[in-house]
């Protein structure tokens, strides 16, 4: 949402003047030398289903930018295929990406394995949560390793992408098959708390990431080429045309579903072919007009989508979850990049109060769970506080920045319900055990489920809303 605000003046700017289109009918575009001709409204509308299709992709390679290519990124991984481990509780000084959690310290891996697979090395691990999420470069969660997926046991799981066709070699429990040949690893191991970062510490020291001719000791494989390079990641480069070479970069790295076959036909027709240099597309202007309102017209689209959704139970997960959804997709990259899928964990929370106003430190705030609304999980559960329209932690005099059910001095009401308080100052010594402070200005708030039970998968659970109390 803070990148479709980013860009509101040019959306005006834009509307009220040069780019304005008011013409319908046909006119051209130029592929590779070719004119074609193409419907303006149709033009359009290609512009705006490809810019939703594309922009979790976008984000996502904002991560596999910074952590695998951007030496002069202060968390760079060192290169693909190699894991930067945090073995720290997040703060609001932590800003690389938006809604970062402050229960399970993050493990990044950044996979190319279009010459390889790559094998996934998870020690044994008793009595802790951990969870190893493979998400494409679509975004959809498509495999899992961790104590739901996999059990505590060690093991060794190999990634591959889609032009691999070998088999499970010796030493490999399982292999997962990819879409794309770029993959985020996105690990999180549990803390218990902040004496328990040497553990955490420990356990990530044994995730390896290991290729394939390593793991058989073989010799390296032959390097491929593609047509264009991974672009330097700019923010501001979604926001205009330049978003179509962006996208024709991007698909090098993946394959064609077949349920896309029709889709990426459409794409084509404004110049979105994988491998397609910008030089080779020229628009008339009624075309580069059409596609600047198609690009206006998915902001809109995907901002009020993100306005009224409440939570991440349908946003995350495989293509078959998802179902092709791709504006729940973009929604959920633009509200929480990486989120889980709901078998795994489910999020919620709100930006406004049960009155419907938006939620502000100038005002206090109780959210109540009754004894039969504490959240029913396998693991635990956590709520976290976010600064808007930022999304990061917020600073507060006692650097509580999440509370849930481990922190063991949380007060429950006589009849088993628990109170927390959402507010910029302290609650008074006595409450302050259930505080969760927030900032001066506008809030949201993350409820993070980890193991959720079916009664929360399946809509039944229902989440309190937090009541103004000033």
């Amino acid at each position: 949402m803070k990148r479709i605000l980013i860009v509101f003046l040019l959306t005006v700017l834009f509307h009220n003047g040069y780019g304005q289109n008011k013409k319908t009918g046909n006119s051209a575009i130029t592929i590779n030398g070719v004119s074609h001709s193409i419907n303006i409204d149709s033009a359009r509308a290609i512009a705006k289903k490809a810019w939703i299709y594309g922009y979790p992709m976008f984000y996502n390679y904002k991560t596999i930018y910074l952590y695998g290519m951007d030496k002069n990124y202060p968390d760079y991984a060192g290169g693909f295929n190699r894991f930067k481990h945090y073995a720290k509780m997040f703060s609001p000084a932590d800003t690389a990406i938006v809604t970062p959690n402050d229960d399970t310290p993050y493990s990044w891996g950044i996979l190319n394995v279009t010459d390889e697979p790559v094998i996934l090395h998870v020690p044994a691990i008793a009595n802790r949560y951990y969870v190893m999420q493979l998400v494409d470069f679509y975004t959809y969660n498509f495999a899992y390793v961790g104590t739901r997926a996999t059990g505590w046991k060690a093991g060794n799981y190999m990634i591959a992408g889609p032009n691999w066709h070998g088999k499970k070699p010796k030493g490999v429990d399982q292999v997962f098959k990819c879409e794309t040949d770029l993959v985020t690893i996105l690990g999180r191991t549990e803390v218990k708390d902040r004496a328990d970062l040497a553990n955490v510490k420990k356990i990530q020291s044994k995730y390896k990431l290991i290729p394939l001719h390593d793991f058989l000791k073989r010799t390296v494989p032959k390097v491929s080429k593609h047509k264009l390079e991974l672009p330097v990641w700019q923010d501001k480069d979604y926001y205009a045309r330049s978003f179509i070479p962006l996208l024709n970069a991007f698909l090098q790295y993946t394959s064609l579903h077949p349920s896309e076959t029709a889709l990426r036909k459409s794409f084509a027709g404004i110049g979105i072919i994988p491998g397609l240099a910008e030089d080779s597309i020229q628009y008339s202007p009624e075309i580069a007009a059409a596609i600047d309102e198609g690009i206006q017209d998915g902001m809109k689209e995907l901002s009020e989508n993100e306005s009224k959704t409440k939570s991440s139970t349908d946003l995350f997960g495989t293509r078959a979850d998802l179902q092709n959804n791709y504006l729940a997709r973009a929604t959920g990259a633009g509200m929480g990049l990486f989120g889980n899928s709901k078998q795994e964990a489910v999020y919620t929370g709100s930006i406004k109060d049960d009155a419907g106003q938006f939620l502000s430190g100038e005002n206090k705030y109780t959210l109540t769970f009754s004894k039969d609304q504490i959240p029913p999980v396998t693991y635990f559960w956590s709520i976290t506080m976010y600064s808007i329209p930022q999304r990061y932690l917020v600073s507060n005099p006692i650097n509580r920045y999440s509370i849930g059910d481990r922190d063991k001095d949380l007060k429950y009401n006589q009849d088993g319900s628990l109170t927390l308080y959402l507010q910029a100052s302290s609650p008074g010594a006595d409450r302050e055990t259930n505080w969760l402070p927030c900032p001066a200005g506008r809030f949201n708030y993350i409820v993070r489920l980890y193991g959720p039970k079916a009664s929360i998968t399946n809509g039944t659970w229902k989440q309190p809303l937090p009541v103004k109390i000033n």
